[in-house]
């Protein structure tokens, strides 16, 4: 019998003429593509097996591989949704609320540490900048510089005041009582004030505002006496503005699932409030107690204005800055942030809406 191809091998034996197919017999994996270029059809493959059968009484031809199975592609989202979001956050609020001291007490002085290192990046990078690109783009700038803080709190892991008032998320849920709420915001928020002057009093003795010939410690005095200066109003309206913007920071960062996608999470909406100029009560422990600590040092004597200097002290501080800005920080992160998205996404059905999703009228 004549060869069908390459493969087909013939031999004699005491018993007479063996075929066999040299693919089949070392189980060679071929495909439908490979045995087409052969010649090796299914018509020549049943009369290869024919031959073999009148023979040997048997044999084997190739079977093509089956194709592989494509398996479904899932798309993943690269964060996650709004539902998703609140209903973590109601688990960090538990875990927040439960924490014991022995941590509250470094990681709340480090959120006021990180916060102040971001102050401090905002002080030496706008010191002079608004000379060269004008004022806009230097609160932008700055902005960008002042959001390092955050990025620390979030990544690196901190309690930070402004961002626990998300805690508010689990007091509506029934999952942390009044008293564990209040608890938390009131030993974060003393903690948080211990890193900030922890900052200053580093900073301070650094001697870098020094630079520039005196202009950072300018800068730092300039920005602590305007926030002095402010009326009581428009600091807590600043206040709601900026503790806004911060929880949306934390919101979006909680929703990203990269390090690159949080940290622009948290960039985008602390430059924004940044810019914007309202204000935020842990940043403003570091930013006017160093204004206080420079205002009458003898190395920026005659750089100050007479009005930044009167309008710098330890009282307006408090009235004019920390308590109103305190109170707008918690209305817009527990009020506009952490009670709004619960409501959207949480809330219990009131039971006339219950009956008429039951009832498939809704």
């Amino acid at each position: 019998m004549a060869k069908r191809c390459q493969f087909w091998k013939e031999y004699d034996s005491v018993s007479g003429t063996i075929s066999y197919c040299e693919l089949a017999a070392f189980n060679r994996p071929v495909n439908p593509d490979f045995l087409a270029k052969i010649g090796c059809t299914e018509a020549k493959r049943k009369g290869c097996l024919g031959s073999m059968e009148l023979n040997i009484g048997g044999g084997a031809v190739p079977v093509p591989a089956p194709e592989p199975k494509k398996e479904a592609v899932t798309a993943v989202a690269s964060f996650s949704p709004p539902a998703e979001i609140c209903k973590s956050f109601v688990g960090v609020a538990e875990k927040k609320a439960n924490t014991k001291m022995g941590s509250l007490i470094p990681l709340g002085i480090l959120a006021g540490a990180y916060i102040a290192l971001g102050a401090i990046m905002f002080t030496i990078i706008t010191n002079d900048l608004s000379a060269f690109i004008g004022d806009g783009l230097t609160r932008m700038i700055g902005g960008i510089a002042f959001s390092l803080g955050l990025i620390l709190v979030v990544l690196g892991g901190a309690e930070l005041f402004t961002g626990n008032n998300m805690i508010m998320t689990g007091f509506l849920e029934k999952k942390v009582s009044g008293k564990q709420l209040l608890n938390n915001w009131f030993w974060v928020y003393l903690f948080n004030f211990v890193g900030s002057l922890l900052v200053v009093f580093l900073f301070y003795y650094s001697g870098i505002w020094k630079a520039n010939g005196g202009a950072i410690g300018v800068r730092a005095v300039n920005i602590a006496s305007a926030k002095a200066s402010l009326p009581w109003a428009e600091a807590l309206f600043r206040g709601i503005f900026c503790n806004w913007l911060v929880c949306l920071a934390v919101w979006l960062a909680n929703a990203g699932r990269d390090v690159i996608g949080k940290i622009l999470a948290i960039m985008i909406p602390i430059a924004a409030f940044v810019a914007a100029g309202f204000e935020h009560s842990i940043a403003n422990m570091y930013f006017i107690p160093m204004g206080l600590s420079l205002v009458n040092n003898p190395a920026l004597a005659g750089l100050l204005e007479p009005a930044v200097v009167q309008g710098l002290t330890v009282k307006a501080f408090f009235l004019n800055n920390l308590i109103p800005v305190t109170i707008g920080n918690i209305i817009g992160g527990a009020g506009f942030v952490a009670a709004t998205y619960w409501g959207a996404y949480l809330r219990p059905l009131l039971p006339k809406k219950k009956d008429l999703i039951a009832n498939g009228k809704m």
